[in-house]
């Protein structure tokens, strides 16, 4: 039986319109970042609900789960938060205890840990200190091979050739994008958004890119609502059949410029975004995605982990998920 907004607001002991407006992302609801953690981690809860929680064992082993986002940046970006649920799911399951490190506050990692999952993006120095912190350490959504880290990270090579193909067989053939750039928490590297590259790689292919229909954000659903409205002024008419957005959020805010130009959705412009979190099956009209196996991300990252503590070996090793295409109301 499917998941719906008054589950949530039932466990969560709230209305039925402060879920809706919480998972719609709207900021101008006045609700306390504890409320809206517990909504969200409520609502990735239930759609876990497949996997069994029995047989937990005694914890023998103490995993630092080091999370490159503050708290609210998590609230805000539900990616991380599900890599991090799975992750904390499958430490009890094999009877590791994880303890959580925000905003890459290395400095707070016991020295006492068995070792360090990581997520998200991190500088050259940052990971060699994790390392100097235990010789066990795995990253998640960051290829850290380079640095002989275990490493757990998306196929996006695979995810763009799909979204591509899934437009062209519409018979849209001026596809744009929204892309984000971040820095890592040191500031010490700048991190390209890698679903971009393999963008402009297969369009270019097809001899289908145009630059002026691509615009940088940074992750945020303000930039994704700025950079919609950017394309919607500056292309007029030109303005793409389709888009490409590199994570929900910023997928979220470029819907909502949509709407406020009365830009007909998917009939004038089809959206698909990238992740696939909660808040992309609850925000209306529901949001087409790439849909990435989060929760097995952190599964996998523990499983590592696991491996590394019982059988060392020499040499780094790396799993790459493949991704799906979820259709929703913004692809026809």
């Amino acid at each position: 039986m499917s998941v719906t907004l008054k589950d949530i607001a039932t466990k969560a002991n709230v209305s039925l319109a402060t879920v809706s407006r919480v998972l719609n992302n709207d900021q101008t609801l006045s609700v306390n970042d504890s409320t809206r953690k517990k909504i969200f981690e409520i609502a990735e809860d239930l759609n876990y609900t497949k996997h069994k929680r029995t047989n937990l064992k005694t914890p023998t082993k103490q995993i630092a789960v080091v999370q490159w986002y503050t708290k609210s940046q998590e609230l805000d970006d539900l990616y991380y938060m599900s890599i991090r649920m799975g992750i904390e799911e499958h430490c009890r399951q094999v009877g590791y205890k994880s303890i959580s490190i925000y905003e890459s506050s290395l400095d707070q990692i016991p020295t006492t840990v068995d070792g360090i999952v990581a997520l998200g993006k991190f500088s050259r120095s940052q990971i060699k200190q994790l390392q100097r912190i235990s010789s066990n350490v795995v990253l998640v959504d960051f290829d850290g091979l380079s640095y002989g880290c275990d490493s757990v990270v998306t196929d996006f090579e695979q995810s763009v050739d799909m979204v591509i193909d899934r437009f062209t067989r519409d018979h849209i053939d001026d596809i744009g994008m929204i892309y984000g750039t971040e820095r890592t928490t040191d500031q010490k590297r700048v991190i390209k958004d890698q679903r971009y590259q393999y963008f402009v790689k297969a369009m270019s292919e097809e001899h289908l890119f145009d630059e002026r229909f691509v615009f940088e954000g940074d992750f945020t659903s303000q930039s994704g609502y700025q950079q919609m409205k950017n394309a919607i002024e500056t292309l007029g008419a030109h303005l793409p059949h389709a888009f490409f957005v590199s994570n929900d959020p910023m997928a979220v805010g470029a819907l909502k410029a949509l709407q406020e130009a009365n830009v007909e959705i998917p009939k004038r412009v089809s959206l698909i975004s990238f992740n696939d979190t909660t808040i992309a099956n609850y925000v209306f009209p529901g949001l087409s995605a790439v849909h990435v196996a989060t929760k097995d991300m952190g599964q996998s990252a523990v499983e590592l982990m696991v491996e590394q503590q019982n059988a060392p070996r020499d040499f780094a090793k790396k799993v790459v998920l493949g991704t799906r295409l979820i259709e929703r109301q913004t692809t026809e």
